[in-house]
């Protein structure tokens, strides 16, 4: 087994994480610990900055896990500098074609040619790179995750899973149910994810999910789902002090 997070996506494997919403590097150490396969920072819905993200790649890095961010935002600017401080990869929300699938992967990877290339930052080891062999390691190691989350965006699955340099198909069920006028959970948002795996198996390209309960991870992954973002830090630790209140006072 590698360790190689993009290695293993694409390999298929069960790889487990969580988002991550409190701008703290204690946290990320302790989610490394306990051993999570990977996990997001939540730049879309926590007000967590770029210096904060600094600290977190930093206790990401110490504790071997692979760290991704997701950030909302029409352009892709905000991509490449925390790719600088070392994080592992990017999900971005709310891909609706392939146009917009490819502005990302330009905005990953150096041989695309748009992307600005400096082996000062951390993930080029402060400069102990050369140019040649920082940009082939940042292209083979970067993870890119495309959120499917937009009712057009089902129109789109074939074209958007036929780019290459995409590693992964990420299904946002909340805004997808939303963008579908449907219930979450509900028939017809499962139907919907379906069609995702479908695509997803038709390419050859992983599929993710965004789950609230563990419980929903086997299930999901017997249809084809492999990787599962399971609820965030903040969820862990409200389900814990929640459950200690209700055992204690039981």
């Amino acid at each position: 087994m590698t360790n190689d997070l993009r290695s293993r996506i694409r390999a298929g494997e069960l790889l487990v994480g969580s988002f991550v919403k409190t701008p703290s590097p204690h946290v990320v150490e302790i989610l490394g610990h306990a051993g999570l396969d990977f996990a997001v920072v939540d730049q879309e819905h926590a007000p967590i900055g770029i210096g904060q993200m600094d600290m977190l790649a930093l206790a990401a890095r110490a504790v071997g896990m692979p760290l991704l961010s997701r950030r909302w935002g029409r352009d892709t600017d905000w991509i490449a500098p925390l790719l600088d401080l070392g994080l592992t990869g990017v999900m971005v929300p709310h891909v609706l074609d392939k146009d917009g699938a490819e502005k990302v992967c330009d905005a990953v990877r150096f041989a695309r040619g748009k992307r600005g290339i400096s082996p000062s930052p951390r993930a080029g080891k402060y400069g102990g790179m050369g140019i040649p062999a920082y940009r082939e390691a940042c292209d083979a190691a970067a993870v890119v995750m495309v959120q499917i989350e937009d009712e057009s965006a089902l129109e789109h699955l074939d074209a958007i899973a036929a780019v290459a340099d995409v590693d992964l198909l990420f299904i946002g069920p909340a805004d997808l149910s939303q963008s579908m006028g449907v219930g979450f959970p509900s028939p017809e948002l499962d139907a919907a994810i379906e069609r995702v795996i479908a695509a997803g198996k038709r390419a050859g390209m992983a599929i993710g999910l965004f789950v609230g309960d563990p419980a929903q991870i086997a299930p999901w992954h017997a249809r084809g789902v492999s990787l599962f973002v399971c609820g965030s830090d903040q969820a862990l630790l409200r389900k814990s002090a929640a459950q200690v209140m209700a055992i204690g006072k039981g």
